[in-house]
């Protein structure tokens, strides 16, 4: 039984292992609008919140939330955790207190270009010392991802 869990196991890994290590021409994602938060903007989330191509309803999709984890799960947790605590990255409470939707998917899907023109991301870079590196992450996962984190954030 151990024998065929080892099995199974390795398989899995190998399999995980090669499907990320796909070769071929990569995508330039494309970027999510950046929207400045003024003054005049205070961050909701209500029901039916539109944000670019973000809409955020209330209660939470718990099938989004679940998937979400799942990429948290496979692809930040090594860098962030849920609570404040700083890893190699910030922690993710409260995370959608503090920023946008739009602001977060285009961390999680446009790095390079979060880092080179957002002052906040740049910000982010000077206190972690470690640049966030481009996960590959569609944006129908970093919305998931999102979902995940107002889940994480207290959210129903």
């Amino acid at each position: 039984m151990k024998r065929n869990l080892m099995l199974t196991t390795a398989a899995l890994t190998a399999a995980l292992f090669f499907s990320s290590c796909s070769e071929g021409v990569k995508k330039e994602p494309k970027p999510i609008e950046i929207q400045e938060l003024t003054k005049d903007q205070p961050e909701t989330h209500g029901s039916e919140v539109k944000e670019g191509d973000i809409t955020l309803s209330t209660p939470l999709d718990q099938a989004m939330v679940t998937a979400g984890k799942a990429t948290y799960e496979l692809k930040c947790q090594s860098c962030h955790r849920l609570n404040e605590e700083k890893l190699v990255g910030p922690g993710w409470k409260d995370v959608t207190k503090r920023r946008q939707p739009v602001w977060i998917m285009n961390m999680i899907t446009n790095v390079d270009m979060m880092l080179e023109k957002d002052a906040e991301a740049q910000k982010l870079l000077e206190l972690c010392l470690v640049r966030m590196p481009n996960q590959n992450i569609s944006t129908d996962e970093a919305r998931k991802v999102i979902e995940f984190m107002r889940s994480n954030d207290g959210e129903k």
